[in-house]
């Protein structure tokens, strides 16, 4: 009688072994995270350049926006390679934590480059 899909196992779906189905590349999951990272940097760079072309009209006061994008991108383009190995090797190890810190600043940098704009605007 055949199996119901139902209550099969998901594909790959076994005993864990080294490099064993469970695993598949332990490079994909942080290759995709350095990509998102990536966008990130690539995101705040263009807010940055948006930044600038206020400048003229609105005055010094968009420096600071400009300061903060630039900031946040450095910040994140400098720590990228040590969150990417410490993916790998929490790949590799079965336990990976989570990068709280950095999506906090993430979040607080945006939040705060947010509020800059919505004060600059209405200002």
């Amino acid at each position: 009688m055949p199996e119901n899909p139902a209550t099969a196992p998901p594909p790959g779906d076994g005993p864990r072994q080294a490099n064993g189905p469970l695993d598949g590349d332990p490079g994909l999951q942080p290759e995709r995270t350095a990509l998102a990272w990536g966008r990130t940097v690539l995101t705040l760079i263009a807010a940055s350049a948006v930044c600038l072309r206020w400048l003229p009209d609105q005055g010094p006061f968009v420096l600071a926006m400009f300061g903060l994008t630039i900031a946040a991108g450095a910040g994140i383009y400098v720590t990228q390679r040590r969150r990417y190995r410490r993916s790998v090797e929490g790949i590799r190890a079965g336990h990976l934590p989570s990068d709280i810190a950095a999506v906090f600043w993430t979040a607080g940098a945006c939040v705060a480059l947010g509020a800059l704009g919505v004060w600059l605007v209405l200002s």
